[in-house]
């Protein structure tokens, strides 16, 4: 029979009133508002369900739906290892919906930041990192400037796409202005043309 000493000792410590976001990533250095050991708590944290562990130093808070748990999403997973510090997620999936004849497909979702590069896996899922400079509130003009940048990869023809900025211009679905600020900031010279010669083609169709 176990004396009252032992059983309180064989009892598990009761955990902090910890408040966590379902559906939120956290680092582990999150946790410290907790508890002075961030790493034992996410511990027992992950012992009891409350936590998953992702790799990277990253802790999933689980959302559940009535078909189990719901996966983090890729905003969640990028705020929590870029820690905060600005990105923006470009490449096909915006690029393509600006209907300028892009139907590029990339393994990856291409994520500009201002921390890292390379081509890395987190949480099991695959993005690619650039170190660029980028807008704090991208427009649809800063995305067809960086599809002309990159109209190679996404399997445009220049010209092609020159002609088709040209008609977006006329039909006042892309700002004139707001283009050649994005392609002086963003761009290079043969963005600057490309969007000089479509706004010439532009003003002389109208």
């Amino acid at each position: 029979m176990l004396l009252p000493a032992e059983i309180s000792y064989t009892m598990p410590r009761s955990l902090p009133n910890v408040q966590l976001e379902p559906g939120k990533v956290y680092r582990t250095a999150a946790l410290r508002r907790w508890g002075k050991n961030p790493t034992r708590l996410a511990q027992r944290l992950e012992a009891v369900g409350v936590l998953r562990r992702l790799g990277h130093g990253l802790l999933y808070a689980p959302r559940k739906s009535r078909f189990g748990v719901v996966p983090p999403s890729d905003s969640a997973l990028l705020d929590a290892f870029l820690d905060g510090t600005p990105y923006v997620v470009t490449g096909p999936a915006r690029w393509n919906s600006l209907g300028l004849g892009s139907t590029a497909l990339f393994a990856h979702p291409l994520v500009y930041n201002t921390k890292r590069s390379g081509t890395l896996i987190v949480a099991g899922r695959t993005f690619e990192f650039r170190r660029v400079a980028f807008p704090a509130q991208p427009s649809p003009e800063w995305f067809a400037v960086d599809l002309l940048r990159h109209a190679d990869e996404a399997g445009v023809d220049a010209d092609d796409l020159t002609a088709r900025l040209s008609d977006k211009m006329s039909k006042g679905a892309l700002d004139v202005d707001a283009l050649f600020e994005m392609a002086t900031q963003f761009g290079g010279p043969e963005e600057v043309e490309r969007v000089s010669a479509a706004a010439r083609a532009s003003a002389a169709a109208a």
